[in-house]
């Protein structure tokens, strides 16, 4: 386990450094200039150039690369050029809405996702293998910004079953004191059960949408990583044995959870990405969207701490996975 852990923390530093000069680089050469959206349509040329002096931007890119990495390895993502506050400042704020928008999305949808591809597995060609594969396929095909936008039509729009998406809680109540960043959480803690009942009720959109994101690929993989464990040389000796169809699927299931799991951690980091689409729909207020938000305006600075943060949280999902797969398949650790 020490072995492990300390070769995935000897790739973090080299890894993030690399990200962190990609990022910068390819954001001054993607051609957007916040200089004149800050000095705004009436700025004369003295004044441009002067907002652009105080951003540092006269100066070489390779300067501005030097003095950016030297302030980020003091812990300072720099500030925002838009809002005037502290990057970390933000990502800290909005990071928790994220976390618990993926957490129970992802949740809902292994929950929904492993089981199904299982079944699946077990009967193929049969009819809910057939019906598993077209609603995977639906999944898989359906925009998310178009989904989220269908869940809030027929939802609240037509049915009035749901809340409009407009944020985490109602615009009337007043967010439960802060403990964990989580309304629905920190409402149950404070015994505040209108604002625990908003936060929950805002939730179910959202969480929905992600959970059908995050299941089409799920159950597609699982399937296809039973269906190879089945036909292993172990399940047919297994089944020549003459042992009970519930033993063998235990032990299908066994030896399938190890890369369905890998796949799962995968995914949630592609997910961070997808989810801010849907935060956007439901002005969830989250890391994704201020990352996007900041993509469109040219805020440089939030991009650049966003894109680390990210790359920091792949990391961390990616070793939570290597630690997963070493306690469930010791042989593992065995490679270099």
């Amino acid at each position: 386990m020490a072995g492990l852990l300390g070769r995935r923390l000897a790739l973090v530093v080299p890894l993030l450094a690399v990200i962190l000069l990609f990022t910068f680089l390819l954001v001054r050469i993607s051609g957007s200039d916040p200089v004149g959206l800050l000095a705004g349509p009436t700025a004369t040329t003295e004044e441009i150039a002067l907002v652009r002096a105080s951003l540092a931007l006269d100066q070489p890119v390779w300067v501005q690369f030097g003095v950016y990495f030297g302030r980020v390895l003091q812990g300072d993502l720099g500030q925002s050029w838009l809002s005037n506050r502290p990057v970390l400042e933000e990502i800290l704020d909005r990071a928790p809405a994220t976390i618990e928008l993926l957490f129970w999305g992802v949740l809902i949808g292994a929950g929904i996702g492993i089981p199904a591809g299982l079944r699946a597995a077990f009967r193929p060609d049969g009819g809910f293998d057939q019906v598993t594969r077209f609603l995977s396929l639906l999944g898989f095909s359906v925009p998310t910004y178009w989904l989220g936008l269908i869940m809030l039509f027929v939802f609240f729009y037509l049915l009035g079953w749901a809340p409009p998406g407009m944020g985490r809680i109602d615009l009337f109540l007043t967010p439960p004191d802060r403990v964990t960043g989580s309304y629905l959480i920190d409402g149950l803690l404070a015994a505040d059960w209108e604002a625990a009942g908003s936060a929950f009720a805002q939730l179910v959109l959202p969480v929905l949408c992600v959970a059908i994101i995050a299941a089409a690929p799920i159950i597609k993989q699982t399937r296809a990583i039973a269906l190879e464990v089945l036909a292993s040389d172990y399940i047919r000796y297994a089944r020549a044995q003459g042992l009970p169809d519930r033993q063998i699927r235990a032990m299908a299931l066994r030896n399938s959870m190890t890369p369905v799991v890998t796949f799962i951690g995968t995914e949630i980091t592609g997910l961070v990405g997808t989810t801010s689409l849907i935060e956007y729909v439901f002005a969830w207020g989250g890391l994704g969207q201020y990352g996007l938000s900041a993509i469109i305006a040219g805020d440089f600075a939030v991009v650049q701490g966003y894109v680390l943060v990210l790359a920091l949280f792949s990391v961390l999902v990616f070793l939570v996975v290597d630690v997963f797969v070493l306690l469930t398949e010791p042989r593992a650790g065995a490679a270099p």
